[in-house]
């Protein structure tokens, strides 16, 4: 089930800003993607391969579903609904694994996040992961950090970089995507939060990302604050 907002009774936004900030979670909020790679490293060798470098870029920031293809066909593997399902569930179980172990943050978001919680911004978390994996997750972002969460598994198979996984975030929170700023670090989420009419603010982790149309690019949450969040809303760059 989707989790909707958890404090309606938290306040609005004080003064000018976004009307809430949408958050990927892989690469943008925890330190995740490492762990995927290992638990995609480790089926490619249970299945006697190897992932190629090309074939995991595009994994970055994608579904399940599309990964799983990608990854059986690097493989020169059967790659019909079954396998998929079935190499699904080995690297969900392994990643499942590894998120148990702990996640680490990455640079500058437990800050970010936290103080757009205090000035009462709403957020939500927009990610292609599974709900199962999503909450195991969520042990470390915490489980009250955001007033909506969609997941892979919720968006009927409109993926990233389809807009319907941060259309329907809008929706929940009852915001216009085109006043809403959302954080990404993959060109898959890149695209389709601007697809949905967002303002993206792109923070690389595994995979470069290029400049275009309603999105600026910075190297680390850690130069942001819910000020400059902002002024990338009403100007389109970084003061």
């Amino acid at each position: 089930m989707t989790e909707t907002r958890a404090d309606p009774a938290r306040g609005e936004p004080s003064g000018t800003g976004p009307a809430a900030v949408l958050f990927d979670m892989d690469g943008t909020l925890v330190d995740s993607e490492k762990l995927w790679k290992i638990s995609l490293d480790d089926y490619a060798a249970y299945r006697g391969g190897a992932i190629s470098a090309p074939t995991r870029a595009l994994m970055v920031g994608s579904n399940m579903e599309r990964s799983m293809g990608l990854l059986l066909r690097d493989l020169e593997l059967l790659s019909g609904p079954s396998e998929v399902e079935a190499a699904a569930q080995w690297v969900a179980g392994r990643t499942a694994e590894l998120f148990r172990q702990g996640l680490s943050w990455r640079p500058g978001a437990r800050r970010l996040l936290r103080g757009l919680r205090d000035r009462g911004v709403p957020t939500a978390l927009v990610t292609s992961t599974i709900r199962p994996l999503t909450k195991i997750a969520l042990d470390t972002l915490g489980h009250d950090s955001f007033d909506a969460t969609v997941c892979g598994d919720e968006v009927e198979g409109r993926n990233k970089p389809h807009p319907e996984p941060y259309l329907r975030a809008c929706r929940m929170l009852g915001v216009d995507p085109g006043e809403c700023v959302a954080v990404e670090d993959s060109p898959t989420g890149v695209n389709s939060a601007v697809d949905a009419g967002c303002t993206v603010v792109g923070v690389p982790c595994e995979v470069p990302l290029e400049p275009g149309e309603r999105r600026v690019l910075c190297d680390s949450l850690e130069q942001l604050d819910g000020a400059l969040l902002a002024e990338v809303l009403a100007g389109g760059r970084l003061p």
